[in-house]
């Protein structure tokens, strides 16, 4: 009887260590949804994945940092994959204008996020990202661009190949406010470019092109400063929140650009006012 009792604990247990298994991978793949499909809308992506792995209770806060940090870099890559006939012209011929000065206008707008963020990235960190402070700042976020679209400034720039560095530099500073959880890299990059002159299809161009040195860098900045938390027994869950994240982006980056073709961000803003409120609402 003892020896059955013994072979039978052994199977419950191993049953039990399966179910969590799947449960976790479950979670990983939800995790990677919601980065994919909010990296590139103007929703926040950091701001949906605090409040996702706080409610999914996934992983441990640190292990999560960096999971998030990786599933970050499948996005970015489907962005990559999306304009590789552009970022490959761009990159092999550097002699011509078009080229060069799209090169300027991304390092321009690149370096106030950069600079601010190496300044401030821990303060910010330590004191904003808690699904309270996303909630208020996706609220107010929301307000931004129903006032934005309501008084929409005129066209100026139809073509990110017609910027130049003036309207970058304005672009970077705006997009220095999504180090604030919850503003949204994408909105804030938008939005900004079309406060500033920027066609709705330019402003959304130039944010995806942005992304790309931008994430790039904080990715390896991140992954750099968690190197200790690396582990190898991590690398499945971390290859499925990639492959997932990288699907999810790619779909989403299609979808949008045929969106904005015949329709404005007001669904969004709206979107950002109610999931808010519903945080706040559940957190308080």
């Amino acid at each position: 009887m003892s020896a059955f009792l013994i072979v039978r604990h052994y199977q419950i247990e191993i049953t039990f260590r399966t179910i969590m298994d799947l449960l976790l991978i479950l979670k990983t793949i939800i995790m990677g949804i919601v980065e994919g499909a909010t990296e590139f809308l103007p929703v926040s992506s950091t701001g949906h994945l605090i409040i996702s792995g706080d409610i999914l209770n996934f992983l441990s806060k640190e292990k999560r940092d960096v999971f998030e940090i990786v599933i970050q870099l499948g996005a970015i890559l489907a962005v990559v994959w999306q304009y590789r006939t552009k970022v490959m012209h761009v990159t092999t011929h550097l002699n011509e204008q078009k080229s060069r000065q799209l090169v300027i206008n991304l390092f321009i707008a690149f370096l106030p996020l950069a600079i601010i963020g190496l300044a401030f990235h821990e303060q910010i960190k330590a004191l904003l990202f808690n699904p309270k402070s996303v909630a208020i700042a996706l609220i107010i976020g929301g307000f931004i661009i129903l006032w934005v679209e309501k008084k929409l400034p005129k066209v100026t720039v139809h073509s990110v190949d017609d910027m130049d560095w003036k309207q970058a530099i304005k672009v970077g500073f705006a997009q220095a406010i999504a180090l604030i959880p919850g503003a949204s890299r994408a909105a804030s990059t938008i939005i900004g470019g079309m406060v500033f002159g920027l066609s709705r299809t330019a402003a959304t161009e130039f944010s995806f092109f942005l992304a790309i040195p931008v994430m790039f860098a904080a990715t390896i900045f991140d992954l750099y400063k968690s190197r200790d938390l690396l582990a190898a027994d991590d690398f499945l869950i971390f290859a499925i929140g990639f492959i997932t994240a990288f699907i999810a982006a790619l779909i989403v980056i299609k979808v949008l650009l045929r969106y904005i073709a015949s329709h404005d961000f007001t669904i969004f803003a709206w979107y950002r006012i109610a999931f808010g409120a519903l945080v706040l609402f559940y957190y308080w």
